[in-house]
């Protein structure tokens, strides 16, 4: 893969599709995270002199409608704060062209305002294409989808590169799955087995051992107890057997249960073979935690995605809070990623304690699953002319 900091772009019009997805609520940005990793891309195209032009989505607007709260306005507000001698522009209308100059930063609209972006329009993509010399793909969060402004985009430009973002986060992947410190642990929480199946398969290839929780774990038990009301998947309970008997999987031994999906209800901690029927699981219990704590101790690399419990809920946060500050505490090489994974390190203020945390989500799990993702071999098509 060509990368962008190996390019001359003097005074070239660079389209780069960053990941500024982050959430805002009444126009004011909530999470700043997503857009201060993208900063030192934008600083190595102002020092390259190019005409730079920042692109992302925002939110899911339906029927590629504008919606006001949907707008990267905020974010281009927020850059202008970060980069005050710098001459930024916003345009809504931008399809068409526009004027720029070198060392100058024109912030898109949400492409999810034009038609035709979620579905790979052609039509779209070339438009993208022609307001550019160069393209830079720096969105991993997004790099699985193919949408016209990270993928189309591709098929129509002279000269596609990896920005400084998404090289960093394939380096750090390829880093767990090529030859991972040993033992390495796998922990995967989150709602269902059947969205994270393929996943759990591809890990325990490469795992040492592997602790579940949330409603995967839940999936798991009912398996082999009585799950009450518990969020679990029963149709997926044999394939959920057939990977435990790989002996790789640790189950937990004791759950906190509530009688209601509530935020005020009391949590008891159960065996997970005393469960009764109008009781619901929502986290792992005191001597799982304990276990779980002991195995992270020993590994050495430590690979993190999804929390194990309803985080939300402060009755039912302890397995979550216990597991997640044992992974920070530790010295092995800790990777995170997913949403609800950095909310969860957001709240437990635990971010400069993991080795790496990624911005992706579902592109995170797909390159863990795949080893690769589409826009990755568009990108190695390219090469630089002489």
């Amino acid at each position: 893969m060509i990368e962008m900091k190996d390019l001359n772009l003097h005074e070239k019009r660079v389209f780069i599709r960053m990941d500024l997805n982050v959430p805002i609520q009444n126009q004011c940005i909530t999470s700043h995270e997503r857009i201060d990793r993208s900063i030192p891309t934008i600083k190595l195209a102002l020092k390259k002199n190019a005409k730079i032009i920042i692109a992302s989505h925002l939110g899911r607007p339906k029927n590629y409608i504008y919606e006001e709260k949907l707008s990267l306005y905020p974010i281009y507000l927020y850059l202008k704060k970060i980069f005050p001698k710098i001459n930024i522009n916003f345009i809504k209308n931008y399809l068409n062209g526009f004027n720029i100059k070198a060392g100058e930063i024109v912030v898109l609209e949400n492409v999810r305002f034009n038609y035709g972006e979620k579905e790979n329009n052609e039509d779209l993509s070339k438009k993208y294409a022609n307001l550019c010399d160069v393209f830079v793909m720096d969105a991993f969060a997004t790099a699985h989808r193919i949408e016209s402004s990270t993928y189309g985009i591709c098929n129509f430009v002279d000269l596609a590169c990896a920005g400084p973002l998404l090289s960093l986060e394939i380096q750090k992947l390829k880093k767990i799955l090529k030859k991972p410190k040993r033992p390495m642990i796998s922990i995967i929480g989150g709602a269902k087995v059947s969205t994270k199946f393929k996943l759990l398969k591809s890990l325990l290839k490469i795992t040492d051992i592997m602790i579940v929780g949330g409603g995967i774990a839940n999936t798991f038990i009912s398996a082999y107890h009585p799950v009450g009301n518990s969020l679990h998947e029963k149709n997926f309970k044999e394939k959920a057997k057939k990977l435990y008997s790989s002996k790789k999987i640790i189950l937990p031994i004791d759950s906190r249960v509530g009688k209601s999906y509530s935020i005020t209800t009391p949590a008891k901690n159960k065996l997970v073979s005393e469960i009764l029927n109008n009781e619901e699981i929502m986290d792992i219990g005191d001597q799982s935690i304990k276990n779980y704590i002991q195995l992270i101790k020993n590994a050495r690399t430590i690979l993190w995605n999804g929390p194990l419990g309803v985080f939300e809920f402060p009755n039912f946060r302890k397995g979550t809070e216990k597991i997640s500050k044992a992974i920070a505490e530790s010295p092995a090489f800790s990777i995170a990623g997913g949403g609800d994974t950095i909310a969860v390190i957001d709240l437990f203020l635990l971010k400069n304690k993991i080795s790496y945390i990624s911005t992706g989500g579902g592109a995170f799990l797909q390159f863990i699953e795949k080893k690769t993702l589409p826009i990755l071999k568009l990108l190695n098509s390219f090469s630089i002319k002489k």
